[in-house]
């Protein structure tokens, strides 16, 4: 069984306060899941299996009940994890392409309503409690899911790609399809309950996550609205976001605390991102 760890003790008071607003019934332990840093070219891609990043919500199969990767417990229909294995399962909750609102709704949902989880998969990628590499814990998966109902229990699929000209056109094809982007998983790496280089992501653009700080007006064609916000990295750097807001969003700017999603060219020295530009509310970072 995969180790618990517990998350800091501000923000797991936060979410424990936040329970009925995110529909979860019930809170554990933070999941100690892998998770991924950006993919950046010279990386030897015979070292690794490529996928679609499925844009949802990270979901934990414990072998009995579904978490979130923030610790709540997911109502779902019997029917839909009826039948499923009775070990841990790492995956994406997932409503389809262009559907990140429909997932982080349903996933909230304090009582499963069957009409939203019939569009919901979970697409599984890993097995954290299997020993072994990657490429030992992949055919493991494959057999495990081999006859399970692909309507609701997915295998990602995993493939070996020779070079950077077949990794861009896979994520360019992707992309067209209404993908966000690819996953990098090395075939030698041992599941590890924490960010490294084990585990990529590769879009076509940057993007990171930042908490609102405040809150700033804006002027001219923004006047008596926001006209940008200050936000704060995981790492405690301040700068603004002033642009990618629609007019409904600058009349109701995200509140001090929200997390947001920003995307961004490249970074200065300091650690600034470049042309940083806000992309979305964060709404799963608490689930």
């Amino acid at each position: 069984m995969i180790a618990f760890l517990l998350h800091r003790r501000s923000v797991f008071r936060l979410l424990i306060s936040a329970t009925p607003a995110f529909g979860l019934s019930a809170w554990a332990a933070r999941p100690a899941l892998m998770l991924a840093n950006l993919y950046r070219p010279g990386v030897n891609l015979a070292d690794y299996w490529v996928s679609e990043k499925y844009d949802g919500v990270r979901g934990f199969w414990d072998g009995s009940r579904l978490f979130t990767r923030g610790g709540g417990t997911v109502a779902t229909p019997a029917w839909f994890i009826a039948g499923w294995p009775a070990i841990p399962m790492d995956g994406e909750l997932w409503a389809g392409h262009g559907a990140f609102g429909k997932a982080v709704s349903t996933v909230r949902q304090q009582h499963a309503v069957d009409t939203a989880w019939r569009e919901m998969r979970f697409m599984v990628f890993d097995l954290p409690g299997q020993s072994g590499t990657f490429d030992a814990r992949l055919p493991a998966l494959q057999k495990l899911l081999a006859q399970a109902d692909q309507t609701r229990l997915v295998l990602v699929a995993q493939t070996k790609l020779r070079n950077d000209g077949a990794l861009q056109a896979r994520l360019d094809q992707t992309v067209q399809a209404g993908g966000e982007g690819l996953m990098l998983h090395r075939g030698a790496s041992l599941y590890r309950g924490e960010r490294n280089d084990d585990l990529l992501k590769f879009k076509p653009y940057l993007d990171a996550d930042a908490q609102v700080v405040a809150s700033i007006p804006g002027f001219g064609k923004n006047d008596g609205q926001m006209g940008a916000l200050v936000v704060k990295t995981p790492q405690g750097q301040r700068f603004k976001l002033g642009t990618g807001f629609s007019d409904a969003q600058r009349r109701a700017p995200p509140a001090p605390g929200t997390w947001v999603v920003y995307r961004f060219r490249d970074s200065n020295p300091s650690g600034i991102p470049r042309f940083a530009s806000f992309l979305r509310v964060r709404d799963d970072v608490e689930l």
